[in-house]
């Protein structure tokens, strides 16, 4: 299982929040980059990348940042937030980024994905974030009517390879991930599967690799020191 360790983006900075609460931002780094290094220097390999600004309101306001952080670290980096249109998904893969993560415009534009699919392969992902059982959309601000197991669904349909999905509930909250909404997932589906929202301890870790999954992605935990890149690492062998 890969280990992706990750840095959310608002106006240059690394940042995270609490179940997605803007009102709960917390500024880890004012320099994004030296983040990368670091978790490089801890032997990642790969790195998720998420514009907070971009997954509110659309567009890429921090594309340069996320470039330069990609540059820098010669990291696999694969990016979300406010890619919904062809064209921000040419700007990032264009500008070097490995692979996009579309969320919203894959819960709202039909088949979509499938076009993004159809003709960037497996550069393309899709992430549902769920709450209270629906896909959210907008950065998490706003609630779709799309149930999320049907969303998984139409995207495996679309011919998704990859599905990043997101426990909003467990976010950032230091009390562990969803083991059950993952084996369910990796159950049903054929897709490539990477947990998000919650991985906390190396416990964790090792309870997500047993699912066979294809990657995990730590946030919070990174930042607090609660669990090492390298052990995470060695766990999820």
């Amino acid at each position: 299982m890969l280990i992706y360790p990750a840095i959310d983006l608002y106006a240059g900075k690394a940042v995270r929040l609490q179940r997605g609460d803007y009102a709960q931002m917390t500024v880890y780094s004012d320099r994004p980059e030296a983040v990368a290094a670091d978790f490089a220097a801890q032997g990642a390999r790969q790195l998720h990348l998420v514009d907070l600004e971009g997954a509110r309101s659309g567009g890429t306001p921090n594309l340069e940042t996320i470039v330069a952080v990609k540059n820098s670290s010669g990291l696999f980096c694969q990016v979300g937030g406010g890619i919904r249109s062809m064209d921000a998904i040419a700007a990032y893969l264009d500008a070097g980024v490995d692979r996009v993560i579309l969320g919203t415009a894959a819960a709202t534009q039909a088949h979509f994905a499938a076009r993004a699919v159809a003709r960037y392969g497996a550069r393309i992902a899709v992430g549902v974030d769920i709450k209270d059982g629906f896909a959210a959309v907008k950065g998490w601000t706003e609630k779709s009517p799309l149930k999320a197991f049907e969303f998984c669904r139409r995207m495996q349909s679309d011919g998704e390879p990859t599905l990043i999905c997101t426990d909003i509930s467990r976010d950032g909250m230091m009390q562990g991930t969803n083991v059950a909404l993952y084996k369910t997932l990796s159950t049903e589906l054929k897709m490539r599967i990477i947990a998000s929202g919650g991985v906390s301890s190396l416990d964790d870790v090792r309870h997500l690799a047993a699912l066979g999954l294809y990657g995990a992605i730590i946030g919070k935990a990174c930042y607090t020191k609660a669990i090492s890149i390298a052990a995470a690492i060695e766990v999820a062998q």
